[in-house]
């Protein structure tokens, strides 16, 4: 037997050995020993096999199973350009600390620098992930200590053997689970809790016993996760006045503040910033605060912060909210009250992820999800199709450049029950609320306008689409029962109208919620 075919065996009996049931493939020669293998064990149903036709969709698609199941999943390449591709669900996947494991099949190394075809020096090509360069067999499962790994495994011809050998015989399975420590105890007085949309790679369970132990006010960039979060702070804490206000003795930062400019302004208000986040041991290494810890401390020993003067300030800016026109924040709202229970919901980058932190209801009852590493617009559709997998259903909401960038995914696309509702404002709506809308060639240069019929575009791959453009049709499509894939456009007024809508809203909120906590 060759050689390239016993080091493929070897690799994927150890990952399947600790538990990784999930593999990803594109298409290729020099990968083809762990392809034949991977068809082998699938055809046994010893692992799940999923196969991509693009490396970088792949890859993220790779990334929203493992974030939606938090183990590890592979994802395998060929050599040369594809490997390239896996860059940037690699670089999301280290930021958020998720458990991706990349193999890039590679030619031997004495052909590297020698002009041989589709080859490349692919040690540290992703420079902030370790390369574990090897042409014999070696121990996996030392390396799979949590984060991302990156094997490269040097294939020599020849690459595909006629003998055959039930490599899977005697096979024993034992799950290698990887969680994030919980442990120590922290003093403090009161104050509030700032906990960002990926938690800092704990659980919503997790976070929710240090909620109670501290017994503090809880500002929230995923409010869907969290109930008891306060309503709409991203919106009234713009206001400086009202920030000082509510300024606190403490505050206390789970995982990575959010993307709000207010939330991060009142951070820097308060005395002593606590900063809880395990990447701060290695990826997060220079971040600074008061008092930096790597585990969510299990014993808590704290003042109890009045609440009643948040609440009255998120009921002010509630009152404020309810009758919005129709808009990007309305169709938003809608959409996060009506999520069906046990569901999963994917967060497009840029306003999606705004605007629920600043508009929706807190709730629970649906896991939520977002690239919030890098917070990037490329290959959401191919993460949400991951996630999808691990669902019965699933829901997405992306911005429609977030969309047209990932449109490929739907070549490959998921067989599972999801419903992505795709923003419509024809361009980067983000720009339109930032400085730089005041730019000159602000369309040319930020606003680009893609100018295309959504719906005609969607049709086009043979995916359900569905259109709309009012309320009551949102409330529809919204309501029905999320069965098979299908993508609604949520065709939304110009950009510019809704940059100034959210001054309006945001200078309203401000007036009420100054009167509500008697600073008027």
């Amino acid at each position: 037997m060759s050689n390239s075919t016993k080091l493929a065996h070897s690799l994927l009996r150890q990952l399947i050995e600790v538990g990784v049931s999930d593999f990803v493939i594109s298409p290729g020669s020099r990968n083809a020993p762990l392809s034949i293998a991977l068809g082998e064990a699938a055809s046994k149903e010893i692992i799940d096999l999923h196969v991509k036709i693009d490396e970088r969709g792949a890859a993220y698609y790779a990334l929203g199973i493992s974030k939606a199941s938090n183990n590890y999943v592979a994802v395998i390449c060929t050599s040369g350009t594809a490997a390239a591709n896996f860059h940037p669900a690699a670089l999301e996947a280290f930021h958020s600390n998720n458990k991706l494991i990349l193999i890039t099949a590679d030619r031997p190394a004495r052909l590297r620098r020698t002009g041989a075809n589709q080859t490349t020096d692919q040690v540290n090509i992703y420079p902030v992930i370790k390369t574990h360069d090897f042409a014999a067999e070696i121990d996996i499962k030392k390396l799979l200590t949590g984060g991302m790994v990156h094997l490269n495994v040097q294939f020599d011809e020849p690459l595909i053997e006629s003998e055959k050998t039930d490599w899977l015989a005697g096979l024993k399975i034992l799950l290698h689970t990887i969680e994030n420590r919980v442990s120590g105890k922290l003093e403090v007085g009161s104050g509030v809790l700032i906990i960002g949309h990926d938690r800092a790679g704990y659980s919503v369970a997790e976070v929710n016993d240090f909620v109670g132990k501290l017994n503090w006010p809880v500002i929230c960039e995923d409010p869907i996760s969290f109930p008891q979060s306060i309503a709409h702070a991203s919106l009234f804490l713009t206001d400086p006045q009202i920030a000082a206000k509510l300024s606190p003795e403490n505050v206390i930062v789970i995982g990575r503040t959010t993307l709000s400019r207010s939330t991060n302004t009142f951070i820097k208000l308060a005395k002593k910033v606590i900063v809880i986040d395990p990447r701060t041991a290695d990826v997060d290494n220079k971040r600074e605060a008061d008092l930096i810890l790597k585990a969510l401390p299990n014993e808590i020993v704290s003042i109890k912060s009045d609440q009643i003067i948040w609440r009255e300030a998120s009921g002010a800016a509630a009152i404020q909210l309810e009758n919005l026109p129709w808009s990007e924040q309305l169709a938003i709202t809608i959409i996060c009250e009506l999520l069906p229970e046990e569901s999963a919901l994917f967060v497009g980058s840029s306003r999606p992820v705004r605007d629920i932190e600043a508009f929706a209801h807190p709730r629970n009852g649906v896991s939520v999800f977002a690239n919030r590493g890098l917070a990037g617009i490329d290959g959401n559709i191919s993460t949400v199709f991951g996630i999808t997998n691990e669902f019965e259903k699933t829901t997405a909401i992306l911005g429609d450049l977030t969309f047209l960038h990932d449109i490929s995914a739907l070549t490959n696309a998921t067989v599972g029950n999801l419903r992505i509702f795709v923003i419509d404002n024809n361009g980067g709506g983000i720009f339109s609320t930032l400085p730089q809308a005041s730019t000159g060639n602000f369309e040319q240069l930020f606003g680009t306008p893609h100018n295309l019929d959504l719906c005609k575009v969607i049709a086009g791959f043979g995916v359900a689409v569905g259109n709309a453009t009012n309320l009551m049709e949102l409330q529809s499509a919204a309501s029905k029962e999320i069965k098979g894939f299908e993508v609604v456009v949520v065709t939304v007024p110009s950009r510019e109208s809704n940059a100034e809508q959210l001054k309006s809203v945001t200078q309203r909120v401000s007036s009420a919620v100054r009167i509500g906590i008697n600073l008027a």
